[in-house]
């Protein structure tokens, strides 16, 4: 007998897993990372660009980023026209200690630079570790470095800096690049389209600290917003338009998505009174009643429409070219694993 809820079930677990891009990733296995000894063989499961997408443009960029999580190292290919891998991503945990910094060995076949991506993704936490003079902060300051000895570079990706905190944060930054030295240190900041008065990611303040910003221009729509792109071009055209005059092209980033969302018109997950849920009864003409140990239970069954909108090869095909148009000469995609497999074939980096 064929159930309805399933495949809403189905749609809400997938909606779950896109809602959040910092899903738990699965155990990582040795046999899944690039093979150092072979680097630039072409692998098995290389993708040919179909006949009909042969009318897009290949899009060429300085530098294309590509974040990979750790544990998901297979999704990392040699093909790949990346010049930088942001490894995803060490964080600081409840004490303000820096814990999951991922293995640079795992994909040391990679033949382009690969930065420590660092979270923190509590405002509570993230206004602890940043306190002046704090030893918390001394200790994760002297441990972000420490780890960055593996890699190319740093990127910092706090996005939950409390909006009292900015003057700390700018501090905060301001030590690592002096620690850092000659490596590339780098930040990811939310996408703006205007500056906005005592913005704690202000761009313009930020910009001399580091050497690269990626504007995660992404989730324009989120999951509990009302339905719509995840990126539009009119929106990312004039968060790029903001970001190139603030930022310059030199530093710039532009973020892009893999990843698509969906949205039901009725939201089950939710909590009730007890008349709320004697009116659920009455409305849906839910008659049985059954009892586990004791406690009261019921199903009923709803018709549901779900929304989707994601990310191809002609839409990230548009979209690179209207940034490089507009003078865009870097690009960061969030994240391996989520992408149509053809998109490598309308990619290439610029010399």
């Amino acid at each position: 007998m064929n159930h309805p809820w399933k495949p809403l079930f189905a749609i809400l677990c997938v909606s779950l897993f896109l809602g959040s891009c910092r899903s738990s990733p699965p155990a990582p296995h040795e046999s899944d990372s690039i093979p150092a000894d072979k680097p630039n063989e072409q692998p098995a499961d290389y993708v040919e660009i179909p006949p009909y997408l042969s009318d897009l443009p290949v899009s060429s960029f300085g530098e294309i980023w590509g974040y990979l999580v750790s544990g998901r190292e297979e999704t990392l290919k040699t093909h790949y026209p990346l010049s930088d891998v942001g490894y995803f991503g060490a964080e600081v945990d409840t004490y303000g200690k820096l814990t999951g910094v991922p293995d640079p060995k795992k994909i040391e076949g990679f033949p382009g630079r690969v930065h420590l991506v660092v979270i923190s993704d509590s405002r509570a936490l993230t206004h602890f570790v940043l306190e002046e003079g704090s030893q918390v902060r001394k200790q994760l300051i002297a441990d972000l470095l420490e780890a960055s000895r593996n890699f190319d570079g740093l990127q910092i990706d706090f996005e939950l800096v409390p909006k009292n905190d900015g003057e700390t944060f700018l501090s905060f930054l301001a030590e690592l690049r002096e620690g850092l030295g000659n490596k590339l240190f780098t930040i990811a900041l939310p996408a703006r389209m205007r500056t906005i008065q005592n913005d704690v990611y202000d761009y313009a303040r930020i910009a001399p600290l580091v050497d690269r910003i990626l504007v995660m221009a992404y989730d324009e729509h989120w999951s509990t917003s009302k339905p719509g792109p995840i990126a539009s071009m009119e929106w990312c055209r004039s968060v790029a338009q903001h970001s190139l005059a603030v930022v310059g092209p030199e530093k710039l980033i532009m973020g892009l998505p893999f990843y698509g969302r969906t949205w039901g018109n009725v939201n089950t997950f939710r909590a009730f009174f007890f008349s709320g849920i004697e009116r659920i009864k009455e409305e849906n003409n839910v008659t049985d009643v059954s009892r586990e140990d004791g406690i009261p239970t019921f199903t009923y069954e709803i018709p549901v429409t779900v929304t989707v909108y994601y990310e191809d090869d002609h839409s990230l095909s548009r979209r690179m070219e209207m940034y490089k148009g507009m003078g865009v000469q870097s690009i960061g995609f969030w994240s391996l694993g989520q992408e149509s497999p053809t998109l490598w074939n309308i990619l290439n980096l610029s010399e």
